[in-house]
């Protein structure tokens, strides 16, 4: 007896346990408007005594030219890091403001404002007072960074190649590139040189190519010549090389002075903490066109970026994101091959060194946002892993990293100084806080609540799982029962599935944290998982999916979904699927393969291979993941294969497709190819596109748009579970 009832109360436990873990409670559901309220933190930065930090909350405003629609405005905000510091707003004007950076003696903040539709650098003083606009240069500036002195402000600007080529400061030599334009039936790059001749239809061949080269400029036509030819929104003809310039903080009519030159797309510049030298990370040396070229390297100048000596750089290797210590005395950088599925390596060097010199610190995890310690002891870093994005600090003697904040929570912005951290997470009650903590972070403080409208709602809360695959690999995945669970009933699931293929999601993942609260809102449990080829676990996770997009990322998504309806409280007669970019693609591999799914959604998805290799602008994802291209008869054999396109005649579940009709991450063609293709086949299909819209609706897009998607995903599912009593 006593026996049975242990188990009994053991059992009562764990249902109160697991009915505890399922929801949050609160008073109102979430709502599909909620999406306007998420407020972001980013752009953190301390200043150098670590006494106060710096950061911008973006947000969501009515848009005073259309009252029906919504804009995304960026504010900065400062605190102090001492105890019971409160937040204080610095910016409020309509334009708003990002990339904030102090001055090295904390009186002063440079950042980012949007002027007759460029960005410039302002200048805001710390005590309070107006901001002034320090940049006026014809083709912007962002990412401003202070010299040691305090004197100047570094900053950034894409320099078109015509202009290039013109400038009479950037190029007064007059100089033409060294790596080949490739513009067929001209050996030379005499091409590009600036012509005297005066456009005349009629007129001589220069006059024509000066006629011609006129309605190039008047955009009348667009010549393609370069490998990489779109953008994220549209086809363009267009060469920018980003360049780096110094501009006197205080205010003098002296033109910004040029520190990098020449036809190279310079990724950073950083001043050494004595100010007598200049980091810079680009591609000096190479002869390729610059859509050829993928090496990366680290190179250290004089202060005006004169004499560039090398320090890193070797073929079919990038090294990038280069942080020197506060000391002057170390590199912190990361290297990976230039093609392949890898996870970079984070090294460390002496800044005199050489490439004998790397110093290797082994953490099988990509990693983002390199920072240093004041005593040049410790690299700090994010880094996504097992479905969160914590901060670590990895100690350059002993080369251990250290895991400093929560497992299950991503960290989006830090920055450390003085023994002080100031962080933003997203976690699985909030979608972006804002923490102070000591340097190891044993006693983070909340600072602010900038979502405090979170606390009336009633959350689902997300419960891991994890299983082995058929390759020996342990696959994670959450489940978040509906928002108002009751045990014994049952419910509609959507099994919700990351792009990538290389993302990774968890609890920490802030793009999904209103998606997935909806649908529990709306009585859906939601499945997600991190299937092979996933970031966050590993190289030998990263590349299982190598020549293998469908069949094993697919078994292991139906897996996890297969766990969550063996609960019991899942409804196997109404299960449905969604999912975007490589998603959209998996998803369509599913249902060409599996009948199980009452509807499913697709957006921006890839489905013919082949395609996607002339029409998307992350082309490149085809020889990484598939050894070659489509006219190599063994490559295109695996590409027809792994291509859901070859399925589609077994596509029978109702199906909704979305496409941006501006998105030149993945191309639009293939949606319309499988929209038509189902239509012909009389399948129950519908297509929606969004005019304007980039790859990036769901994230950063036009917020009616965002919430269309949704609701219009919601609505197709709804015609097919019917949960609701609505008519089919």
């Amino acid at each position: 007896m006593q026996t049975l009832m242990k188990k009994m109360t053991l059992g009562l436990v764990g249902y109160l346990v697991a009915h505890a873990a399922s929801a949050q409670p609160g008073v109102e559901p979430i709502k599909v408007t909620d999406l306007l309220k998420i407020k972001q933190i980013g752009g953190i930065t301390l200043t150098r005594d670590g006494r106060k930090a710096a950061f911008a909350v973006l947000g969501v405003e009515p848009d005073e030219k259309n009252k029906d629609d919504y804009k995304n405005v960026s504010q900065l905000y400062q605190i102090g890091t001492e105890a019971g510091a409160v937040p204080r707003q610095l910016t409020s004007s309509k334009e708003g403001a990002s990339q904030p950076a102090w001055s090295p003696d904390g009186r002063q903040l440079a950042f980012v404002r949007t002027v007759d539709e460029k960005p410039q650098v302002f200048v805001l003083p710390a005590a309070g007072g107006e901001a002034r606009q320090l940049t006026h240069y014809k083709h912007g500036a962002t990412a401003p960074r202070w010299a040691p002195n305090g004197r100047q402000v570094l900053f950034a600007s894409p320099i078109p190649l015509r202009e290039l080529l013109k400038d009479s400061l950037l190029n007064a030599a007059k100089t033409l590139p060294r790596w080949p334009a490739e513009k067929p039936g001209f050996d030379q790059n005499d091409q590009l040189a600036a012509s005297t001749a005066k456009p005349n239809a009629d007129g001589s061949l220069a006059e024509i190519r000066a006629y011609l080269g006129k309605d190039e400029t008047d955009k009348k036509a667009k010549v393609l010549t370069k490998l990489n030819f779109q953008d994220e929104r549209e086809v363009s003809a267009e060469q920018t090389f980003p360049q780096f310039f110094l501009v006197d903080a205080a205010g003098a009519e002296a033109p910004p002075v040029a520190l990098t030159k020449g036809f190279y797309r310079f990724g950073e510049a950083e001043f050494t903490p004595d100010g007598q030298h200049l980091l810079l990370s680009a591609d000096i040396d190479s002869l390729q066109h610059p859509d050829r070229s993928l090496e990366n390297e680290i190179y250290l100048a004089d202060r005006d970026g004169h004499h560039p000596r090398l320090l890193l750089g070797q073929e079919n290797t990038a090294y990038t994101t280069p942080k020197v210590s506060p000391s002057g005395k170390w590199l912190a950088f990361q290297m990976a091959p230039t093609a392949g599925v890898d996870v970079s390596v984070l090294a460390v060097m002496p800044l005199n060194g050489t490439a004998k010199d790397i110093i290797a610190i082994p953490f099988d995890r990509s990693k983002a946002n390199l920072a240093w310690s004041d005593d040049d002891r410790y690299v700090y870093f994010t880094a996504q892993s097992n479905g969160g994005a914590p901060l670590y600090r990895a100690e350059v003697k002993t080369r251990k990293v250290e895991k400093l904040s929560a497992a299950d929570t991503g960290v989006v912005s830090f920055d450390v100084a003085r023994g002080k951290v100031v962080f933003a997470q997203t976690g699985i009650r909030n979608p972006s806080e804002l923490f102070v903590a000591d340097a190891g972070l044993k006693n983070p403080q909340r600072v602010g609540d900038f979502n405090d409208w979170v606390k009336t709602r009633r959350l689902a809360l997300p419960e891991k799982h994890r299983f082995v695959n058929d390759k020996g690999l342990t696959v994670e995945y959450w489940v978040m029962k509906p928002a108002g669970y009751q045990a014994g009933r049952r419910y509609p699931v959507v099994l919700e599935i990351h792009g990538g293929p290389a993302a990774m999601w968890g609890p920490g993942e802030a793009s999904m944290w209103h998606e997935f609260q909806y649908y529990a809102a709306q009585g859906y449990g939601v499945v997600y998982s991190n299937p092979r080829g996933s970031g966050g676990y590993g190289q030998d996770f990263l590349r299982a999916n190598i020549n293998d997009w469908g069949t094993g990322p697919s078994h292991d998504v139906l897996t996890a979904l297969d766990k969550t309806v063996a609960e019991g409280w899942a409804d196997p007669a109404k299960l449905t699927v969604t999912g975007g970019s490589y998603a959209g693609y998996l998803v369509a591999w599913i249902i060409s393969h599996d009948q199980r799914f009452k509807a499913a959604c697709s957006q921006r998805g890839v489905y013919d291979l082949a395609t996607f290799f002339g029409e998307g602008n992350a082309w490149r994802l085809v020889p990484n993941y598939f050894g070659g291209y489509p006219w190599e008869p063994a490559v295109k054999a695996v590409l027809t294969r792994e291509s859901p396109i070859s399925y589609v005649q077994n596509i029978t579940t109702p199906y909704i497709l979305f496409h941006g009709e501006n998105d030149r991450r993945t191309g639009f063609v293939q949606g319309e190819m499988m929209y038509r293709s189902l239509k012909v086949l009389g399948r129950p299909v519908e297509y929606v596109r969004h005019p304007g819209g980039t790859h990036e609706l769901t994230r950063s897009g036009d917020n009616r748009q965002r919430i269309d998607q949704m609701l219009r995903t919601y609505e197709f599912f709804e015609r097919y579970i019917n949960t609701k009593g609505l008519p089919n």
